[in-house]
C-alpha cells in the first residue's frame, strides 16, 4: 500500500519537476531575471509578483494537463491540433524560434562557464553540454523523467544550502531589505505577470510527463503543484539577494556578488555545477518535445519510426544551438523571449483558457 501511495505521489509530481527543470536552465542561475522582474520591485513586492507567477503557472499547468489527459494528446502538435485545428501551426512557428533561441543560449552559457571557472576553452563545455543533451534525448521519456526529477532533488539541496550559508552571514539584513522599498503601486503584479508569460511556451513541451495522470483529481493537482515546484528555487534565490539588495541591484551577475561576499569557493563551484546540470535539463526538455512531434506525426502516417529519428533530431538540434552560439546571435536573439512570449500568449495560453476549458468540459458531459 505504501509502495502504491508512493508511485501515486511520482506521478503527480514528475511533471512539476520537469517543469521546473526546463524552466530554471540559466534564469535562476544568474539572478539576472530575478533582479528584473522581482527585487526590483522591492523585495516584499518581487515576493508577491512570484504569487503571481505561481498562480499564473499553476492554472495553466493544471487546464494543459488536464486537456492533455481528456484527449490524451501527448505531444505538442497533437494537442495543438485538438485546440486550434488548421492554426496549429502558429504556435510551431513560436516553438521551434523558442527551441533554437534556448539553444544557443544554454550552449554560449555553458562555453563561457566552462571558461570562466577553469580557464579551459569554452567548447569543452559545449560538448559536454551536447553530449549531456544528445544522450539523455535518445535514452527516452523513461531516463529523461528519472535524470530531471533527480537532478530537481539535487538542485533544491543547494539551494536550500546555500539559503541557509547566505541567512547565518548575512540574515540581519533582511528586515532592512523589506522596508527599503515598501511597495511601489502595483508594479509587482505585472513583474510577476511578465515573468510568467515569459516562460508559458514550455509547458505544451512536458506532455508526456503527463500520460501518468489517469485521473482529472491527478492531472489537476500535478499542474497546480508544478508551479510550486517551478517558483520555489526562485524564491530562494529573491531571499538569498535581498539580504545584499544594494550590491545585487548593481552587479552585472548578481549571484557572484553574493558568492564575492561569502568568500566560500566549494559552494560557488557547488552551484556552478548544478546550474550546469540545469542548462542540460532545458535542452533536453525543448529537444525531447520536438522529437516526440516528429515520432508521433510518423506513427500517425503508419510508417515505422526508425531508428534513427531520435539521435537525428538530438544531434540536428544541437548543432543548430552551437551555430546560433557561435555566430554571436545570442544578444540578439535573447532579445526575441519578449517577441515570442506575445505568441505563446496568443497562440496557446489565451486558446487553452476559453477554447480548451469548454472543450474539457464539453467532453465531460458527454461522458
Amino acid at each position: 500500500m505504501a509502495n502504491k501511495r508512493r508511485s501515486r505521489l511520482l506521478r503527480i509530481l514528475i511533471p512539476g519537476f520537469v517543469f521546473q527543470s526546463v524552466v530554471i536552465g540559466g534564469g535562476y542561475g544568474t539572478g539576472a531575471e530575478i533582479r528584473e522582474y522581482f527585487l526590483s520591485r522591492g523585495l516584499a513586492g518581487g515576493l508577491l509578483g512570484m504569487a503571481v507567477t505561481l498562480g499564473i503557472w499553476s492554472v495553466l499547468c493544471a487546464v494543459t494537463f488536464e486537456f492533455s489527459r481528456t484527449f490524451r494528446t501527448y505531444d505538442y502538435k497533437s494537442m495543438m491540433t485538438k485546440l486550434l485545428g488548421k492554426a496549429d501551426f502558429l504556435y510551431e512557428i513560436c516553438y521551434i524560434v523558442m527551441l533554437l533561441i534556448v539553444l544557443g543560449v544554454v550552449t554560449a552559457t555553458a562555453g563561457s562557464m566552462v571558461t570562466s571557472l577553469t580557464g579551459g576553452s569554452k567548447w569543452i563545455g559545449v560538448a559536454v553540454l551536447s553530449l549531456g543533451i544528445i544522450v539523455l534525448v535518445i535514452k527516452g521519456t523513461a531516463a529523461i523523467e528519472n535524470v530531471l526529477t533527480f537532478w530537481s532533488y539535487v538542485l533544491y539541496a543547494v539551494y536550500i544550502l546555500f539559503m541557509i550559508v547566505v541567512f547565518v552571514r548575512f540574515g540581519s539584513n533582511l528586515p532592512a531589505a523589506f522596508a527599503s522599498r515598501g511597495l511601489a503601486g502595483s508594479d509587482w503584479l505585472m513583474g510577476g505577470a511578465k515573468y510568467a508569460f515569459y516562460n508559458l511556451g514550455i509547458i505544451p513541451a512536458l506532455l508526456y510527463t503527463v500520460r501518468q495522470c489517469h485521473t482529472r483529481r491527478e492531472a489537476v493537482i500535478s499542474g497546480l503543484l508544478a508551479g510550486v515546484i517551478g517558483i520555489v528555487p526562485a524564491g530562494m534565490l529573491l531571499l538569498t539577494m535581498g539580504t545584499m539588495m544594494g550590491a545585487c541591484m548593481v552587479a552585472e551577475v548578481p549571484i557572484i556578488a553574493v558568492f564575492q561576499a561569502l568568500d566560500i569557493n566549494w559552494l560557488f563551484w557547488l552551484f556552478e555545477i548544478v546550474l550546469f546540470g540545469t542548462l542540460i535539463e532545458t535542452g533536453t526538455g525543448f529537444i525531447k518535445a520536438l522529437d516526440d512531434r516528429i515520432e508521433h506525426s510518423i506513427a500517425a502516417s503508419g510508417k515505422p519510426v526508425s531508428g534513427w529519428v531520435r539521435p537525428g533530431v538530438a544531434i540536428g538540434c544541437m548543432v543548430m544551438g552551437v551555430l546560433f552560439s557561435t555566430f554571436g546571435l545570442v544578444d540578439l536573439i535573447a532579445q526575441g523571449y519578449g517577441t515570442i512570449s506575445w505568441g505563446f500568449l496568443l497562440f496557446f495560453v489565451v486558446p487553452m483558457m476559453t477554447i480548451g476549458i469548454y472543450k474539457i468540459l464539453r467532453h465531460g458531459r458527454r461522458y
